[in-house]
């Protein structure tokens, strides 16, 4: 049976095929179990033996064991490898480069190369902002790793982590046109990943910082931002904040409760959790206690972790002490960017009226939607399969789309502001709802909005070097080059 393209689900099995062994066995078999070969490709070749990858066609609900196991019972094959649909879209990587401009003849490669390109370096040469006119440099982002803190899977690694950083830049051009590159360091030291950073800036227009441990992350961040001339990043820190920012502007609004009175905790005092704090002060939050593994963060108190003393400094006014349960109590807002399960429905009952609740951690929050139904009145997660989830990819692409249009020299507070302000106005008013806070990331106006919103702030507080492509509430403030 042929399959259409619409019904196909593919996996691929890898074989080691000895010299006695039948092709047209191997074929059968898949048929026997429900399937069809639809590509054969000779992954290598020996004496003995060939390894070969086989791509089978399945119906949908076909048991991909049953065609492994037949396979196993071909003589002289061995199953090496079962890939399904995830492995199969990572095969190879998933993004790859295309010419702009074709190359078919002499008179192209004179163009675009020698002797044609000397022209353009001596133009960039004479006056080095040109760079930004005649190369990838105007459109292309890296997304820097380490691989320290990579989702929900930790320290495994520049390599492991490869996968993660193709996948940011797969976000970065489908969803805003922007060329990222994913750029992963063999090194968790700090001034190692400042200076690789920092000598490979020539050929980007940003840096966005992703997966990189805190409280590493701070110093790296800060240090880049002090010595690029471009925008730098880390949308671990303030992608969420944005995100949560948006979120929480259209949640007040339903329950009817304004910024500047609200109580928050805050579940999580690490890169997340201090970009969130730092917005919500920025947004006129008065009252927000932080709490980590070992308790509240007191007021008043020495931490040698330099992230928790700025955090003791600028927070819990009221100084509580004692525990998370200790900190809810009466509170408008819970913020989870911790771990699993630490808030319980004996928590949130201690809330302030109408609680919101925002557990964002990932892949298991702080507390399940259908455990703390009934008791909250809006609920988000970082998760897909919930309603209102936390997605930075509702900020990075709009955010660089917005700072490269108008060369941005940074990307600063008023722009995450207006970042998070135009992801909440892309729910009209009258779709607000307790499951309706937040747009999905296909909207299609999310990041055009951000981009406008982020223009105009970037010109506005004189860190643009070119004018916005969007009309301006005012004369435009720009700097010339």
């Amino acid at each position: 049976m042929t399959l259409t393209r619409a019904d196909q689900v593919q996996v691929m099995f890898r074989i080691r095929l000895h010299k006695n062994a039948s092709m047209g066995e191997v074929h059968g078999a898949v048929v026997s179990a429900g399937g069809e070969v639809v590509a054969v490709e000779t992954r290598a070749t020996a004496e003995a033996y060939s390894i070969r990858d086989i791509t089978v066609s399945m119906e949908p609900g076909a048991d991909v064991s049953a065609a492994s196991a037949a396979l196993r019972q071909v003589p002289g094959v061995d199953v090496m490898e079962t890939l399904d649909r995830v492995f199969l879209a990572h095969l190879g990587g998933k993004i790859a480069t295309h010419l702009k401009v074709p190359v078919v003849d002499r008179a192209d490669l004179s163009v675009v190369y020698t002797p044609g390109v000397a022209r353009v370096c001596e133009a960039i040469r004479d006056r080095p902002e040109r760079a930004f006119e005649f190369t990838v440099r105007t459109n292309t982002v890296a997304v820097v790793s380490d691989g320290s803190a990579v989702l929900g899977l930790g320290n495994i690694g520049p390599q492991a982590a490869l996968p993660v950083m193709e996948g940011k830049a797969m976000l970065f051009k489908r969803f805003a046109d922007v060329d990222a590159f994913p750029i992963c360091l063999a090194t968790q030291d700090v001034d190692e990943i400042v200076e690789t950073v920092e000598r490979i800036a020539p050929s980007f227009g940003g840096i966005n910082l992703e997966d990189i441990s805190s409280p590493r992350c701070f110093e790296i961040e800060e240090r880049l931002r002090r010595r690029l001339d471009i925008p730098v990043f880390h949308d671990d820190q303030h992608g969420t904040a944005v995100v949560m920012m948006a979120g929480l502007l259209n949640a007040l609004k339903i329950v009817g409760k304004r910024m500047e009175d609200i109580s928050v905790v805050m579940a999580g005092v690490g890169a997340a959790g201090v970009a969130c704090t730092k917005i919500l002060l920025a947004a006129g939050v008065g009252h927000i206690v932080g709490v980590d593994r070992v308790g509240i963060i007191e007021r008043g108190r020495h931490y040698d972790n330099p992230v928790k003393m700025w955090y003791a400094e600028n927070t819990n006014f009221e100084n509580r002490r004692g525990t998370l349960e200790d900190a809810i109590r009466g509170a408008d807002v819970f913020i989870g960017v911790s771990g699993p399960g630490i808030l319980t429905v004996d928590h949130v009952k201690q809330m302030a009226r109408d609680p919101i609740v925002f557990a964002m951690a990932n892949p298991i929050p702080e507390i399940l939607p259908e455990v703390a139904a009934g008791h909250v009145r809006i609920m988000a997660t970082g998760r897909s399969d919930y309603p209102n989830q936390i997605n930075n990819v509702l900020c990075f692409p709009g955010m660089f789309r917005g700072a490269l249009d108008v060369r941005a020299r940074d990307i600063n507070e008023e722009m995450k502001m207006a970042a998070a302000e135009a992801i909440a106005a892309c729910v009209p008013e009258d779709q607000l709802a307790e499951d309706s806070i937040i747009p999905s990331p296909f909207d299609p106006n999310v990041v055009p909005a951000v981009s406008a919103a982020v223009q105009r702030a970037a010109v506005k507080t004189g860190v643009a070097t070119l004018p916005a492509k969007v009309p301006l509430d005012d004369e435009p403030v720009y700097t010339e080059i």
